[in-house]
C-alpha cells in the first residue's frame, strides 16, 4: 500500500501532506489546545517536526501500517487538520482512527465529515472489521465526533496515558463493519476515492 488515495467529500479534500503545507503545518499543529489532547504531538511544534511527520507519512504508507491525511478544505486547498488510520492489522483486519483540526476551523464538522470519510475508507475500501478511536475524557467533543460516524463507546481506560506530568483517563470508542451498513450514520455522503 505505497500510494495514499485521494479521497474527496462535500467540503474536503483527504489527500497527502506536501512540502507546501509545513508552514501551516507547523502553525496549526504548533497551536498549544492542539498538543495539549493528543499523545503524538509536540509542542512546541516546530518545522523539523513538520518535516518528519511528513517522512513518516510516507513510510508509514509504504510499509502498509498507516495512512495520514492531510485534510484540505475545497475550494481555497487551505489545510484544516490531519486525519489517519494508524496500527493497521491486517490479521484481525481493524485500525485506529485519529484525528485533530487546527483551532481556527473548529466547530465547524470538518471532524466530522473526515473521520466519517475514514471509517468508510476502511471498513469498505480496506476490508477492515472494526476501527477504534481513543479520547481523553476531558475532551468530550471528540467523543461527540466519533458517535456521529456511528461509533459506539467500549469503556474508559482509567488513568491510560501520561500528558505533561499528568494521568488521564481514554474514552473507547469503534464501530465493526456490520454496524456500518444501515446505520444513519453509516449514509457515506458524498465521498470520492481515487
Amino acid at each position: 500500500m505505497s500510494e495514499l488515495p485521494t479521497i474527496r467529500t462535500e467540503r474536503l479534500v483527504l489527500n497527502r501532506f506536501d512540502p507546501e503545507d509545513i508552514p501551516e503545518l507547523e502553525k496549526l499543529a504548533g497551536a498549544p489546545e492542539i498538543a495539549d489532547t493528543t499523545l503524538s504531538i509536540p509542542h512546541p511544534y516546530q518545522r523539523s517536526d513538520a518535516e518528519r511527520f511528513l517522512t513518516l507519512q510516507t513510510k508509514g504508507a509504504e510499509e502498509g501500517k498507516e495512512l495520514i491525511f492531510a485534510l484540505h478544505r475545497q475550494p481555497d486547498g487551505r489545510l484544516v487538520g490531519c486525519a489517519s488510520l494508524r496500527d493497521i492489522d491486517a490479521e484481525n483486519l481493524q485500525a485506529e482512527l485519529g484525528y485533530w483540526i487546527g483551532v481556527p476551523y473548529w466547530n465547524q464538522g470538518f471532524a466530522t465529515e473526515a473521520a466519517r470519510a475514514l471509517v468508510h475508507y476502511g471498513l469498505e475500501q480496506l476490508g477492515l472489521n472494526r476501527i477504534y478511536a481513543h479520547h481523553m475524557a476531558r475532551n468530550p467533543p471528540s467523543g461527540r465526533v466519533l458517535e456521529r460516524v456511528g461509533m459506539q463507546c467500549e469503556g474508559v481506560l482509567r488513568q491510560r496515558v501520561r500528558k505533561w506530568g499528568r494521568f488521564e483517563d481514554v474514552v473507547l470508542y469503534a464501530i465493526l463493519r456490520q454496524e456500518l451498513v444501515g446505520s444513519p450514520q453509516g449514509a457515506s455522503g458524498s465521498i470520492d476515492i481515487a
